[in-house]
């Protein structure tokens, strides 16, 4: 442990979590760290508020919930749009049936990182101060690089991918909205369109997800990171049904009515509604409120020991399990049969086997 003022740092977040002056922990870092660190916290009697996308694996996932079963702890999830009033009143509204049913969700992930991406950069010695094999954790060893490590993880398949950094704030706001917890079916397409060759990227900078459910609704998110103007009409998540069409976002949203049925009359069942949201707004136009409230709920349900959190680990993990799938069906090439009882796929061993991964000696689930 080093002093510096008042406040204590620990080079080994175990020492951390041995420390009993310590009640609650928030675990940001990279990913593929989440899991241990959430399950050692929770054994060691601390309460954990754990960023997203909340794993690297399924596997991790369940094993992260079944370690809260079996503890007091209050287990909470940053996935804030669960948080954020604008959602949550949209929610109440579309479960009174005041817009009929919407079968269909549909989001995405635009940028642009045509024509390098990230660059490309020969192993190099890390930072100073960063301790390269314990960043890695259980992960395999590679050599360092800038185009890995501290931010651009994201773009490399061991590590994360856009579908979870950025899909899982979308496939969870529309799994939500549309009560649904896991596919049935899944498909992934997609490619290195505009970097293959000169970037260190591992992911695809372009790709299209399809979640199918049984009960006839189906889902789309799409990654746009080769340039390409915004697929939605307005607003970051679609949903949309025969009486009316809602876009909505963290700042709030609006009813478009179905104006026209080609085979009957047309008539009107929904009427236009605008909601906007009313308090400030940040720098990049989200709602204030998103991640403060699920953090403040978090504080409070530390306090009164109620585990009722606004994103509890089920369903981080369920929202999770989206970008997962999607990054299997991608890998293999094929649409894929999901079984979200057993978490298991149907009849593909091959994808039965990408649900977890090896760790390195040293490090266990659990």
């Amino acid at each position: 442990m080093i002093k510096a003022g008042k406040i204590a740092l620990y080079k080994d977040y175990k020492a951390l979590l041995a420390d009993p002056n310590v009640d609650a922990v928030c675990s940001a870092t990279p990913d593929h760290w989440h899991a241990i660190m959430t399950i050692d916290a929770v054994k060691a009697g601390k309460d954990v508020y754990c960023e997203k996308p909340l794993t690297a694996t399924v596997a991790e996932g369940r094993a992260m919930v079944n370690a809260q079963k079996n503890s007091r702890q209050v287990v909470a999830v940053g996935l804030n749009r669960r948080g954020n009033d604008a959602y949550r009143e949209l929610k109440k509204a579309i479960d009174s049936g005041a817009y009929g049913e919407f079968r269909t969700g549909r989001a995405a992930r635009v940028s642009n990182i045509f024509p390098n991406g990230l660059g490309k950069c020969p192993p190099c010695d890390p930072p100073k101060g960063l301790d390269w094999d314990k960043w890695l954790g259980p992960r395999a060893w590679r050599p360092y690089k800038y185009t890995t490590a501290p931010y651009y993880f994201r773009w490399h398949t061991d590590f994360s991918s856009q579908v979870g950094n950025w899909g899982v704030h979308y496939l969870d706001a529309m799994r939500w909205m549309m009560s649904e917890t896991a596919p049935r079916f899944i498909t992934a397409i997609g490619g290195q369109y505009y970097t293959a060759g000169r970037s260190d990227s591992e992911i695809p900078d372009t790709m299209f997800c399809l979640y199918e459910f049984a009960s006839g609704k189906v889902m789309e998110f799409n990654v746009f990171e080769g340039g390409r103007s915004w697929p939605l009409r307005q607003g970051e998540v679609e949903l949309a049904g025969g009486d009316a069409t809602i876009y909505a976002d963290q700042r709030g949203w609006e009813v478009k009515p179905a104006t026209s049925k080609e085979f009957n009359n047309p008539v009107r069942k929904v009427e236009p509604t605008k909601y906007v949201f009313k308090e400030a707004l940040l720098d990049d136009g989200s709602a204030e409120s998103a991640t403060k409230n699920v953090i403040a709920d978090f504080i409070d349900r530390c306090l009164d020991r109620n585990p009722q959190v606004l994103c509890s680990l089920e369903d981080g993990h369920r929202s999770t399990c989206f970008a997962h799938l999607a990054n299997i069906a991608f890998k293999l090439g094929r649409r894929l049969e999901w079984d979200a009882e057993a978490e298991r796929f149907v009849g593909c061993d091959e994808a039965n086997a990408l649900l977890h991964y090896a760790y390195r000696p040293g490090y266990t689930l659990g």
